[in-house]
């Protein structure tokens, strides 16, 4: 299998290319020669897909338009491609040891092929990333953000000891099937799947090639994330994409589905600033972390978790029938500022603006009053729970 192995050279390669910023009404950028192109490059553009900039690759933003495709996947089941994100494979002696000097992850206790959320740390307990990290036997698969794969890699390697093996799987590609009917169609092609429950994943063999499929997802919808060899992703695609349930799905829906269901993007509403406490993810923290320690940073998120933190991301009602972008200030009654919108847009689900970001930790109350500044415009808002629209994915006998 052809994979880039890391044991002990580091891979200083930054994801190149203006980002995609999250705002599917803004400017398309031109395309650039440093760009990458996904497996699925020409499948997409077959379909009419719009391409912009976004973590190093041209990537398809939409398809027939952003507002129906959320629509879509709400109502039955969108694919989505997300082969820019990085694929990891972690091998080797006491890699679960090892990686728990990188994450708050409870991996020595991780039962196999059932994914967990974690966050890769800095020193002083900010978010380098946030990813996936499923045990596979005696190997750990990791799913990490497109637009932080080769830093990811690099900090990981020097930080690794070096009988712990990190492959680059670039080999894969990685599609998303997402909807409350994902199930049903994949089911006719991978027949299996449906038997997953959320958050746990499986072999799978289709058409003679090895899949790894898990039951989750960045939508709050039901759905699968799905591993396959670039050389057969367009055909799989093609089988998915032909059943009447699916369409294909473009960056600007699955930014407003994820928006929706409260979920942080990388770079966005999480970075080095922002430490797991503020970011309102200490699920994250396994029980025994907590008593123990011995992650980065562990002083001071064990610090915020007894006394809480000076700040913490929470949602936004806007009183206003005008979107509140990511940059926007909050600020109290007296006009003072107290904290960011780090994403906002519009909500086709509930078909008025959203927004999330922080807030100074005394006014992170439901219900709390504050102002949004936004191009020298002031917007009532008031402190939402989050997610926005409820969650529905799907857990056995639940």
């Amino acid at each position: 299998m052809n994979r880039e192995t890391h044991n002990g050279a580091t891979d200083e390669t930054q994801a190149r290319g203006t980002p995609y910023s999250g705002d599917p009404h803004g400017g398309e950028g031109a395309a650039s020669p440093q760009l990458d192109k996904l497996p699925l490059d020409s499948w997409h553009r077959a379909r009419g897909a719009r391409m912009v900039p976004f973590a190093g690759y041209e990537m398809p933003v939409q398809y027939e338009g952003i507002i129906a495709e959320h629509l879509w996947t709400r109502e039955n089941a969108g694919l989505f491609d997300v082969s820019h994100m990085g694929q990891l494979l972690a091998h080797g002696r006491g890699v679960d040891v090892a990686l728990e000097k990188l994450m708050p992850a409870d991996f020595q206790a991780a039962a196999d092929m059932k994914p967990k959320y974690s966050l890769l740390l800095d020193e002083e307990g900010g978010i380098l990333d946030d990813l996936m990290a499923t045990r596979r036997g005696e190997d750990f698969y990791i799913v990490v953000n497109g637009a932080t794969k080769h830093g990811d890699i690099s900090y990981m390697v020097k930080r690794l000891p070096g009988e712990v093996v990190l492959d680059h799987m670039k080999e894969q590609a990685l599609l998303a099937l997402q909807g409350p009917r994902a199930a049903e169609a994949l089911e006719t092609i991978v027949p299996g799947v449906s038997g997953l429950s959320f958050m746990h994943g499986a072999a799978f063999q289709w058409n003679g090639h090895a899949l790894w499929i898990s039951r989750s997802g960045y939508t709050g919808e039901d759905g699968f994330e799905i591993s396959v060899p670039a050389r057969a992703a367009a055909d799989l695609a093609d089988a998915i994409a032909t059943h009447e349930l699916v369409k294909p799905i473009g960056l600007g829906a699955r930014d407003s589905l994820r928006l929706e269901a409260g979920l942080p993007l990388y770079g966005h509403d999480l970075d080095h600033r922002t430490t797991p406490v503020m970011a309102d993810l200490t699920f994250a923290i396994n029980k025994r972390r907590r008593i123990d320690g011995g992650f980065p940073g562990a002083l001071r998120i064990l610090a915020e978790l007894e006394n809480g933190p000076i700040e913490k991301r929470v949602g936004f009602e806007i009183g206003d029938r005008q979107p509140v972008r990511e940059g926007a200030l909050v600020l109290d009654g007296e006009g003072n500022e107290v904290g960011r919108i780090t994403s906002g847009g519009f909500s086709p689900s509930l078909q008025r603006p959203i927004a999330m970001g922080y807030v100074a930790a005394a006014l992170a109350q439901t219900g709390t009053a504050l102002k949004l500044e936004q191009r020298g415009k002031l917007f009532d808002a008031r402190v939402a729970p989050m997610p926005f629209v409820p969650h529905r994915y799907y857990r056995k006998g639940a």
